[in-house]
């Protein structure tokens, strides 16, 4: 995970981090289940003027633009489900596309 001080954070994560199990249960009558568990941990929207992001401008601009994008598609893709729009936009964000099983579907 990456950390980096900001105005408003002295220890303000800078990334997601994504940690999936895949696992698999055979039960005594020989079925086999399958699954995967996702773990996450979302970097914090920040405001560019409150994060000093924009006044220092470089990498730590671009990294909160790229934080608070991931973190709007997310946000976007949870809408979209629950409205039963048939156009999700999964591909919109890598953190996304990699939940896409387990935003949609039959996942619980």
């Amino acid at each position: 995970r990456c950390v980096k001080a900001t105005s408003s954070n002295s220890q303000s994560s800078r990334s997601h981090m994504l940690f999936t199990i895949h696992f698999a249960v055979t039960t005594k009558n020989g079925i086999q289940r399958k699954g995967k568990l996702n773990v996450c941990d979302l970097a914090g929207s920040e405001r560019l003027d409150k994060s000093g992001a924009n006044t220092v401008g470089g990498a730590l601009l671009l990294e909160t633009q790229n934080i608070n994008k991931s973190l709007s598609t997310l946000s976007n893709v949870i809408e979209r489900l629950q409205s039963g729009s048939g156009n999700v936009p999964f591909r919109e964000s890598k953190l996304t596309f990699l939940l896409q099983n387990s935003l949609g579907g039959n996942s619980k």
